[in-house]
């Protein structure tokens, strides 16, 4: 790189520095800096597009271009050449703007005169903030190097954008992280919380992008680098036996070792950057190839770059978790994604949990309901918008977060907090009361659990036992194969916390979205249909006989039950089975104490099990549905799918006769039959599936109290008939039908 260049490049910035230092409103400071630029770079313009929304553009600052068009001239995120660099993340360097794709006239600025045009996107770790362009008459490609030097300006203007160095009047000039934001994400745990942020990894800020001295700056790069390798290096030799995390770690030591990360950022000092401000813009061009990259192995390693890059910063600013910043009394975790066993170390201090990424069955999502913590994942930008302290409040029934949010919406979400509450305190008068119906039914009502922590809700909720207890999650939470012993002494626990009252022990359910730490994880096309639960269990017979041991041990001579997940097929639970008989023999013969009675039951989650021969129906002890599965296999439609997912109602017709079906089946053999998952806690799904014939439901505790009370205000021998009603006028879903019911019976 000619001397020449470097000198202009940081000759530049230092009076781009001079121009922030002065005392200057935002507006008087923009305007200086696009005269900076065209000054320096030769053109007749320079112009500075800010969002002022999440879809629109606004000229915020201009030379060359007429001074009436700022703020007047918009456009929207695509629209013109400035609206393409923007929506793309990518530069645009044309000698004959005009003729270009997507060219939008815009006769108030005066623009058409400019041949050459080069627009280079300002942003900030994936987050889009704004345009910069600039201009000229001659018909010219602007070189690399020039190229190169925008780049590193609006590098510089993201990080003062960030900072707050141009606040002004307008939307587009608005103090950044002070504005009330509204974000959807998707539910993963329903609930409501109000509470301030926590963040999980606190943001790093860079507030210096200039440098004073290249060298010196090279030097603390270089240093850092270092200490950043030897600490790979270190955790390398600390991760033996764990191969998963060796090879990220190794991920981690290739890109800490990469010349070409090295040397970018290296260019980036020369040209007048800080040390962490060349960190940084490598980590916003990595995260602008991860929106972009599609293959899940290159997006994974962008992610790893993206990670070693943030330890990076830390070590330059000396910015790490402990901030010295106290968690809040009534903290909501913010996070892009988070693990079960750091989420477990949090604890039920979280009032909620916020996640950028995430899904609806991932590992923290599991412990989140385990939990009873409102959850909102993919709730996109949240760690950009977010600081430490900010007032958020958290719908996990709509999947929807209010950060910094007006008065008007915060009063309106603390009375929807104080509702329940209300309505909390009504079903605590029926809690020790059974969920017996107007017409004589009763309902028996059981909680899901995972967790020990769970088991203290069993008395307070009113349940008459554990329908489901997850054992996955013990699996998931460490970095290696829990001992037999360890899972022996858990699941002892667990009944003796239950005081008597059945649990239904389900036997390790991986695979799909939940992958053990240690476990090679399969790269299959459709995972919710591959090799997972059950089927994972027969071809690793080994890790089903010590579950299957363990669980024995922890009875004790008391009652036991336990469930095989997703069988497909009668030989599938017959397998299964055999595998329970041969760890009761082997028991009998160690000459430990066999459960008093012993039940061995299969979920129902793949409509295959629904036709299986009538022999399974009288062999199997007990059936569960699994009501999440179940309804996505039926109606083909991904639960993780925001555009299928909620297109298909559990009260359509076809879905009901085909649940009725199963009853009539299990009635036939008098095959107990109950129904888990998150239909059986909505209060007017619960009623209709009590109506077609259920007997037992499971839920999340929260839940029970409001299905009870629905459960005894309710005749559900006329609630059947009218699902049968709509049914036979041909009606696609019988919610419309069911809910004038529900409003006659009050």
């Amino acid at each position: 790189m000619p001397e020449q260049t470097e000198s202009e490049s940081r000759k530049l910035l230092r009076r781009l520095r001079d121009a922030m230092a002065e005392d200057s409103a935002g507006q008087a400071r923009l305007d200086k800096i696009t005269h900076l630029i065209a000054d320096s770079m030769g053109t007749e313009v320079c112009s500075i597009y800010l969002f002022r929304d999440l879809e629109t553009l606004e000229l915020c600052a201009t030379e060359g271009l007429k001074a009436e068009a700022v703020h007047q001239t918009r456009m929207k995120l695509g629209e013109g050449l400035v609206g393409r660099v923007a929506k793309s993340g990518s530069i645009i360097n044309s000698a004959n703007a005009p003729q270009e794709k997507g060219f939008r006239f815009m006769p108030e600025t005066g623009e058409e005169i400019y041949s050459s045009f080069l627009g280079v996107p300002i942003q900030r770790l994936g987050e889009k903030l704004g345009v910069l362009v600039v201009q000229s008459r001659e018909a010219r490609e602007f070189s690399g190097d020039e190229v190169y030097a925008l780049e590193v300006v609006a590098m510089v203007l993201a990080e003062m954008t960030e900072l707050g160095a141009f606040q002004g009047e307008g939307a587009a000039l608005s103090a950044r992280h002070q504005q009330s934001v509204l974000i959807r994400g998707t539910t993963a745990q329903e609930g409501a919380a109000e509470g301030h942020v926590w963040l999980h990894e606190p943001r790093v800020v860079v507030t210096n992008p200039i440098s004073e001295d290249p060298h010196k700056e090279l030097e603390r790069l270089q240093d850092a680098v270092e200490q950043l390798r030897l600490s790979v290096d270190a955790l390398l030799a600390n991760t033996v036996g764990d191969k998963d995390q060796h090879e990220v770690l190794e991920a981690y030591r290739m890109f800490a070792n990469s010349k070409g990360w090295m040397r970018r950022m290296e260019e980036d000092i020369a040209r007048g950057l800080t040390a962490e401000a060349a960190v940084e813009k490598e980590q916003s061009n990595a995260r602008n190839r991860m929106e972009q990259v599609t293959d899940a192995y290159l997006r994974e390693r962008l992610h790893d770059l993206d990670d070693l890059s943030n330890r990076l910063l830390r070590i330059l600013t000396g910015q790490g978790k402990d901030t010295g910043a106290e968690m809040p009394v009534d903290p909501i975790l913010v996070a892009r994604n988070i693990g079960p066993a750091e989420l477990l170390d949090y604890g039920r201090s979280l009032r909620g949990i916020v996640l950028e990424e995430g899904s609806v069955g991932s590992h923290a999502a599991i412990v989140a309901r385990a939990l009873a913590i409102p959850l909102v994942i993919r709730a996109a930008r949240i760690t950009t918008e977010a600081l430490n302290g900010n007032l958020i409040m958290v719908d996990g029934d709509q999947g929807v977060v209010h950060l910094r949010p007006e008065e008007t919406v915060a009063s309106a979400f603390r009375d929807k907090i104080a509702m329940q509450a209300q309505a909390q305190e009504r079903y605590a008068s029926i809690r020790d009361k059974q969920a017996e119906t107007p017409c004589g039914r009763v309902i028996g009502l059981h909680m899901n659990a995972g967790l020990m922590a769970d088991l203290p809700s069993l008395a307070g909720s009113g349940a008459e036992g554990v329908g489901l207890f997850r054992t996955e999650l013990q699996f998931l939470v460490r970095n290696q194969m829990p001992k037999r012993s360890e899972l022996s002494a858990l699941y002892s626990r667990v009944l003796d916390a239950a005081q008597g009252k059945r649990v239904v022990f389900r036997t390790l359910d991986i695979g799909s979205d939940k992958v053990l730490p240690y476990m090679k994880p399969n790269d299959e096309p459709n995972p919710a249909l591959g090799w997972r639960a059950i089927r994972v269990g027969l071809d690793k017979p080994g890790v089903m006989r010590m579950q299957l041991q363990a669980l024995i041990r922890a009875a004790h001579g008391r009652p036991l039950t336990v469930m095989f997940p997703f069988v497909a097929q009668y030989g599938e639970y017959l397998a299964a089975k055999a595998e329970m008989d041969k760890a009761m023999e082997r028991e009998r013969i160690l000459g430990h104490p066999l459960p008093a009675r012993l039940e061995v039951g299969a979920m129902l989650e793949t409509p295959s099990l629904a036709f299986a021969p009538e022999q399974f129906f009288e062999e199997v002890q007990f059936l569960s549905i699994g009501g999440n599965d179940l309804k996505q296999f039926f109606f083909a439609a991904d639960r993780e799918n925001e555009r299928v997912r909620r297109r298909y109602d559990t009260l359509n017709v076809s879905f009901l006769t085909f649940l009725e079906n199963i009853v009539d089946r299990c009635r036939a053999t008098s095959t107990p039959l109950s129904f888990c998952g998150e239909d059986a806690g909505r209060p007017v799904e619960a009623a209709c599936l009590a109506a077609i014939g259920f007997d037992m439901l499971s839920m999340r505790p929260a839940s029970i109290g409001p299905v009870k009370s629905i459960l005894r205000r309710t005749r559900l021998d006329g609630l059947r008939d009218v699902i049968h009603a709509a049914r036979t006028r041909g009606e696609e879903s019988a919610r419309p039908a069911v809910m004038d019911y529900l409003a006659s019976q009050g």
